[in-house]
Order: C-alpha cells, then sequence, then structure tokens
C-alpha cells in the first residue's frame, strides 16, 4: 500500500480557506496535513474504533491496485504554516474515530 498524505478535516480546510481570503493578494498553497497514511492505516484505524478485526471484513483484490502508483504522496504544507499562519490540528487518526463515530451516530 503506497503513503498518501490523508487530507485534512473539512473543518479545516474550510479555515484554511477563510485565511486565504484575508491576504491582500491571492496565491496558491497546498493545504494538506504533510502525513502519510496508507489506505490500509486508515481501515485498521476505523475498524479498531469498533473493536473489529478488519482483516475479517476486507478483501483485498490485485486487479483494483494501481500498478502507476508512486510510494508516497504527501503534501508539503509549510507555505501555508509560513505565509498564512495555518496547520492542521487533527491526527487522521482522530478523523478516522469521527467519521466512524458519525455513522454510528446516524444508524442508531
Amino acid at each position: 500500500f503506497p503513503s498518501h498524505d490523508t487530507g485534512c478535516y473539512a473543518k479545516e480546510y474550510v479555515e484554511s480557506m477563510w485565511m486565504m481570503l484575508q491576504k491582500p493578494t491571492s496565491g496558491d498553497y497546498v493545504v494538506a496535513t504533510g502525513v502519510g497514511a496508507t489506505v490500509r492505516d486508515l481501515v485498521e484505524a476505523a475498524f479498531d474504533q469498533v473493536g473489529l478485526d478488519w482483516k475479517k471484513y476486507v478483501k483485498l483484490e490485485d486487479k483494483y491496485r494501481r500498478p502507476t502508483e508512486v510510494d508516497a504522496l504527501i503534501g508539503d504544507p509549510s507555505k501555508a504554516e509560513r505565509e498564512l499562519g495555518w496547520r492542521a490540528s487533527t491526527h487522521w487518526k482522530e478523523l478516522a474515530k469521527l467519521m466512524v463515530d458519525a455513522d454510528l451516530t446516524r444508524v442508531r
């Protein structure tokens, strides 16, 4: 499994957009955590949140692997940090927990 930037909590993306709009001039920014995780990492964290072993529920099939995938796609948010003072504060494991908890609340 290649490692990808885990993205951000939507709330934090919106915060970064607001900060960009406060600048007198426009610019291009990478809004990312700068932290990598694999899909397997995210799936494991989500299943751990409900006390289940993901290997009992997820089937991996080679035909769905992307053969040209790079080993790591991790965003560099340093310009956003430097120029906007923005930094992601929600770790991907916490985001996985929030997502699972939201789904559990919806189904209850």
